[in-house]
């Protein structure tokens, strides 16, 4: 059996394991969420719930992936009790790591599409409507373009794999990961400088909560608000699939995990916080509102750029960097399915990534051809790419975490039991697991992600039941 791989620096692991986190959920769906739910109130609440669910979570899969070394196809084999039969989920997990893909690839195919748009000025002299139109017409009709450039990200994303942990997906994402960062924070110097920018800056970073307990027409939503901050808490780090425990294998014993879970969701909060310090002030100047959904990216952004000086040039860097954000999350995806493969079946890297190659392209077809050639497919209603997302983000992220709970905090007669998990988290220096609260872990959390994961459903299909019970 080959030496298990480790990566060449504890940065590169925070990087890596943030790069998998951060991605459109932080530039994208955080202002979206915060724009609906009236702003800085609602981050104070995302904050909260980051810091009790999200991050202890977290541990958990990097604990299970340290102390078995495997993948999520075999990592509860290693370390679940005889006869009880935990290692089912791998599969599942393995399967979860394949649906974001299927959708995932095509996004970041037009963030790479933009890049070169706002590169050679397609949008300028556009207005919001034209902009948006456009849009709309690149998802309906541009179909060869479309696949040419997701071919180009799965592509991209299995040779940076192809080349191994710390020569291929350490060192592409470390690159990314700076470059994005130190782009984000130069937008937001420029977003809030624009004029009328101020009103926008106020909105976010002034705690207003009668704007979060009651929407526009004045209904109360206080309940609703604090579940849409429980989600994106949840969400936002990508839990469940293993695609956090695969990079917890990698990593040695010299850091607890519990100090690394912060650093990596205070890098998470950052880029979402300066997402939003880019978004907002530029809504409100150019009179967009900031809960308008893809228009925050696609359609507010090219907008600003338009009005900036050398705004062909930001334009381009921010898609430019933004795909970066994308590409880190494809990579570390692709980097647990290639490892999968390789615990698995005991295949090489080289022939993983051929295999998957061809495997991947195959199986994002759908999400692509959904927008156009196969719009009229709307399995339970919905488009195929909302439906690959419905069952990633509101079946397999929610249930794959409960199963990450309480296998690491049940009695080690059922699972790998809380003593366990915590000499495993603990191991090191750094930050220890706040184990004073492990009835929480034990019993309340795996209770509000099931809610989360309840109210997943009851936002897509609760209206029907209403309907039938009228």
């Amino acid at each position: 059996m080959n030496e298990r791989e480790t990566f060449a620096s504890r940065l590169g692991f925070v990087l890596i394991s943030a790069g998998c986190a951060i991605g459109l959920g932080n530039v994208w769906r955080f202002p979206y969420i915060v724009g609906q739910y009236g702003g800085a109130a609602f981050v104070v609440i995302y904050i909260i719930f980051l810091l009790i669910m999200g991050l202890p979570i977290m541990a958990m899969e990097f604990a299970v992936g340290r102390a078995s070394r495997k993948s999520v196809t075999m990592s509860f084999q290693a370390l679940e009790p005889k006869g009880t039969k935990w290692h089912w989920y791998g599969m599942f997990g393995m399967a979860g790591n394949y649906l974001l893909m299927m959708f995932y690839t095509t996004i970041s195919g037009w963030l790479l599409l933009y890049f070169f748009k706002m590169a050679m000025g397609s949008f300028q002299g556009m207005d919001t409507r034209q902009v948006s139109d456009a849009f709309t017409s690149m998802q309906a009709r541009d179909v060869g373009l479309q696949l040419l450039f997701m071919v180009i990200v799965v592509v991209l994303g299995m040779v940076i794999c192809s080349r191994g942990l710390k020569n291929g997906v350490e060192k592409a994402n470390k690159f990314m990961m700076v470059c994005l960062l130190a782009l984000l924070v130069v937008l937001a110097v420029r977003a809030v400088s624009l004029p009328g920018a101020a009103e926008g800056l106020r909105f976010y970073l002034v705690p207003n909560f009668h704007n979060l307990m009651y929407d526009g027409a004045g209904n109360f939503r206080l309940f609703e608000a604090i579940y849409a901050a429980m989600g994106q808490s949840f969400f936002t780090l990508s839990l469940g699939i293993g695609a956090m425990a695969i990079f917890g294998s990698y990593i040695g014993r010299e850091r607890r995990l519990f100090g690394e879970t912060i650093s990596i969701g205070v890098l998470d909060t950052f880029v979402a916080f300066t997402s939003g310090l880019i978004i907002f002030p530029s809504a409100f100047a150019f009179g967009v509102s900031p809960d308008s959904g893809p228009n925050l990216i696609f359609v507010t952004l090219p907008n600003v750029f338009n009005a900036m000086p050398g705004g062909r040039l930001w334009g381009a860097l921010f898609f430019v960097f933004l795909f970066f954000a994308a590409l880190s999350t494809v990579t570390a995806v692709f980097e647990n399915i290639l490892a999968c493969w390789m615990d698995k079946w005991g295949v090489s890297r080289r022939k993983a990534v051929w295999a998957n190659l061809a495997l991947i392209l195959l199986l994002s077809l759908p999400c692509l051809l959904g927008n156009n050639l196969w719009s009229a497919i709307r399995p339970l209603g919905m488009s195929i790419m909302d439906f690959e997302d419905f069952l990633v983000s509101s079946n397999l992220l929610p249930l794959g975490s409960v199963v990450y709970l309480l296998f690491c905090c049940l009695s080690k007669k059922y699972a790998w039991g809380f003593d366990s998990f915590l000499a495993e988290a603990d191991q090191g220096r750094g930050v220890r697991f706040p184990a004073r609260f492990r009835l929480y872990f034990t019993y309340v959390l795996p209770i509000i992600v099931l809610v989360i994961f309840a109210m997943g459903y009851w936002d897509k299909f609760g209206k029907y039941l209403l309907a039938l019970l009228a």
